[in-house]
């Protein structure tokens, strides 16, 4: 029993924090910039196959994945606020208009991985092998590097909400991009920031999700699927929120997969967020109305 509880507590470590990773992305992009960014599945594949990439072919060390997918998804972000999200900004239709523009971008990103790297599984460098007795169940140290690396981006990504300068700008900017402006905040380095953040995130929780699965250019579909329903769970733009619901949901699934069968998993985790959006639409965190100005 004992041995049971600690294997769904372990696992739910493991998917909760990979999902609050990308979350904490979409959640942020909503909060600064009202965008539903419908490549995020996409930006995970990217950074997955970046630190692929830089450890089988540019011969460096497999630790040096991550910061190498960081890179990456760094300039995706960059690349994607210039290439059209800069120009959409304000414009009537924007918060439709971006998903259908995000969704392009994805399935073009996708084409442009199945060219480089064929659509063929590849082994994900960015692990650990082996693992320790704990109570009588084995832990994975990739378990343990998994649940390090996203302890720690929270709490990296906490200090510079709340610690820095680009912080403050960025949270005065969710809070009224008007009267950042008056301040003196710059509204579109700030978006530019948010957007560079965000695609780091996306390659980072790629890279993670990858080392228990394997490296496809689909990799980021489902994982983009139980995000965007954690986001919408939580409240959109609730960081907070989004970091607790998707721990909370991460544990719906895993006890059902041990408890009954790991297909019904995510079928189980769906009806739970239905049934938490039927009590309250705007989310469990979320406001009823938000106003931008």
């Amino acid at each position: 029993m004992v041995g049971s509880i600690l294997q769904i507590l372990v696992s739910t470590l493991t998917l909760g924090g990979i999902y609050a990773i990308s979350a904490i992305g979409l959640a942020l992009l909503w909060g600064v910039m009202g965008m539903l960014n419908m490549a995020q599945g996409a930006l995970m594949a990217v950074g997955a196959y970046a630190s692929v990439y830089a450890v089988a072919q540019l011969g460096i060390p497999w630790m040096l994945g991550l910061p190498a997918a960081v890179i990456i998804g760094g300039i995706c972000g960059w690349l994607l606020f210039f290439a059209s999200v800069r120009w959409m900004l304000g414009s009537a239709g924007y918060e439709t208009n971006i998903i259908i523009v995000t969704v392009g971008f994805a399935i073009a990103v996708k084409s442009l991985l199945i060219i480089a790297f064929s659509g063929y599984p590849k082994r994900q460098p960015f692990t650990l092998e082996g693992g320790f007795q704990l109570a009588g169940t084995m832990v994975p140290y990739q378990t343990v590097l998994i649940v390090s690396v996203t302890l720690t981006l929270m709490l990296a990504l906490t200090a510079i909400l709340y610690k820095t300068r680009m912080g403050l700008a960025i949270r005065a900017t969710a809070q009224g991009r008007r009267a950042a402006a008056l301040m003196g905040v710059p509204a579109e380095r700030v978006f530019l920031q948010v957007m560079m953040i965000c695609g780091a995130l996306a390659a980072i929780s790629g890279v993670l999700v990858s080392s228990i699965a394997n490296v496809s250019p689909a990799l980021g579909d489902d994982a983009m699927l139980k995000v965007f329903i954690i986001c919408v769970v939580a409240g959109l733009g609730n960081i907070p929120g989004t970091i607790l619901v998707s721990f909370l949901l991460a544990l719906v699934e895993v006890t059902i997969q041990y408890a009954v069968a790991s297909k019904w998993g995510f079928p189980v985790m769906l009806c739970a967020a239905i049934l938490i959006l039927i009590w309250r639409p705007a989310g469990i965190f979320g406001n009823e109305r938000i106003a931008r100005n």
